[in-house]
């Protein structure tokens, strides 16, 4: 059941908005909590009992972690341990042993070959369950009680895909929040905002992406189209469901951080991971960026090491895909260069240089996505020789024009939809304030309103339209 399932949309939530402003306010957790553990029984029954099992050991965990006598270390070490080892074995055992038996064929009769499943959102609740036991090992208070812990992993509108919360910015949220109307109209408009970028952009551009990527050879121009929208896709696709997230948090009266802002529209690399999947980033920079020494060991070398065991670990974290670590292998050699070099801040007073060098790095975001969406490295390889005219490949074909020609309309949108133009024209008008503004938005709201209308209908007639970003 995703956000843009019509179970989720006709049954699951206003059951459950309805039912939470109905109740007493004391009782509203104790709801959200009941609602979340059916929300991912109900999408994943195979692992509710991992995830109950996960969220009662962390809490135990976290009680032992707090006392100051007895061997914390151990215990703390033993929780990462577990932790990880548990993302591990669903992720990554697998293609070890395939691998291994791959390599060594005489050891296929030793070496059994496991065939876990990935338990949904393993990859977001771990996580979450990490962050909790470092920050109570850095001296953050352990939760007592068990419900709000449970909550604060199971919570259904960022269970899935993020973002990834923090305890300290979600306690005070379970104690004492507001829900105001202004604030509920919010939170409709942010969840209407991401299901029509998700539903009317995303999974339309799919109709490229999936024909380019099953390709088995591509023009010029068909190589790039599906480069250029397997971008756009990714981005509307996964910002939509973080969008949809705040949005129904701010229903409830709770405030996550950002997670996404417009990275597209960014100066450098660096920039670009200060704007994508925000939480994530932020994670690997105070978790282990940070515990790794950072950039404050005074060597250029040591900081460069230390970058790029971060951006390995980055792409490790999303599958054990050789090609999410290639692509986790350019994202920190070029952040890397950034450091070391100053780029984009020598070109402050170049403006013609730093619109260029603003283009060279979304091409390398863009031709990162292709590396990341390829099925391996061979056809990550085939598919750059596309897009350099190798390999026998000609400019154009039908298969590009008549693409080019059907989704003309929907990539100029997305392409717009992607960049912080809408926000841009919204804050001009919001200047003029009195009637300008108040018109503005209500003819922003409205325009979401109709375009979530057609967004139903579209789910009526095709069901299937899984989120990308699931899948890790």
């Amino acid at each position: 059941m995703t956000f843009s399932s019509l179970e989720f949309l006709f049954f699951f939530f206003p059951v459950v908005l309805g039912v939470y402003y109905l109740i007493p306010r004391t009782a509203g957790n104790y709801w959200l909590l009941a609602a979340s553990l059916f929300f991912y029984a109900w999408g994943e029954p195979r692992f509710f009992l991992l995830l109950l099992a996960a969220i009662i050991v962390n809490y135990g965990l976290g009680l032992l972690l707090e006392k100051q006598s007895g061997p914390r270390k151990a215990v703390f070490l033993f929780g990462l341990l577990l932790n990880f080892s548990l993302l591990c074995a669903s992720k990554y055992l697998n293609a070890v042993t395939a691998g291994l038996r791959a390599r060594f064929p005489l050891w296929e009769g030793i070496i059994p070959q496991t065939s876990f499943l990935m338990p949904l959102a393993v990859s977001f609740y771990t996580f979450q369950s990490v962050s909790y036991l470092i920050d109570i090992y850095r001296g953050m208070p352990a939760e007592k009680n068990p419900c709000s812990y449970a909550l604060f992993i199971s919570f259904f509108p960022q269970l899935i895909q993020g973002p990834i919360l923090r305890y300290a910015d979600f306690r005070p949220q379970l104690r004492e929040r507001k829900t105001t109307a202004e604030g509920f109209a919010e939170g409709v408009l942010r969840f209407l905002t991401g299901l029509n970028k998700k539903v009317l952009l995303a999974d339309v551009l799919s109709g490229i992406t999936d024909a380019a990527f099953s390709g088995s050879r591509l023009s010029v121009g068909m190589a790039w189209l599906g480069m250029i929208a397997y971008s756009l896709q990714l981005y509307l696709d996964f910002s939509g469901y973080s969008d949809m997230a705040l949005g129904l948090g701010k229903m409830f009266g709770f405030s996550f951080r950002e997670n996404f802002d417009y990275p597209y529209a960014s100066a450098g690399i660096s920039d670009f991971w200060r704007r994508w999947h925000i939480s994530l980033g932020t994670w690997f920079r105070d978790y282990l960026y940070f515990s790794l020494g950072g950039s404050r060991t005074g060597s250029g070398t040591r900081t460069a090491l230390n970058l790029m065991i971060v951006w390995l670990a980055t792409g490790i974290w999303h599958g054990a895909n050789r090609t999410f670590l290639l692509w986790g292998l350019l994202h920190g050699l070029l952040i890397v260069f950034e450091k070391l070099t100053g780029f984009p801040r020598r070109l402050v007073d170049k403006p013609l240089a730093r619109a260029v060098y603003r283009c060279g790095v979304l091409l390398a975001v863009f031709y990162g996505w292709m590396i990341f969406r390829s099925a391996d490295i061979t056809h990550a390889y085939l598919y750059t020789k596309w897009l350099l005219k190798r390999g026998g490949a000609v400019l154009t074909d039908s298969m590009f024009r008549f693409r080019l020609r059907e989704y003309i309309v929907t990539l100029v949108i997305a392409a717009a939809a992607s960049f912080p133009l809408c926000p841009y024209f919204r804050k001009k008008l919001a200047a003029r304030g009195g009637r300008t503004a108040a018109g503005a938005r209500t003819v922003w709201y409205l325009l979401q309103l109709m375009l979530a209308v057609i967004s139903v209908s579209s789910l009526v007639m095709n069901t299937h339209n899984p989120f990308l970003y699931v899948n890790f």
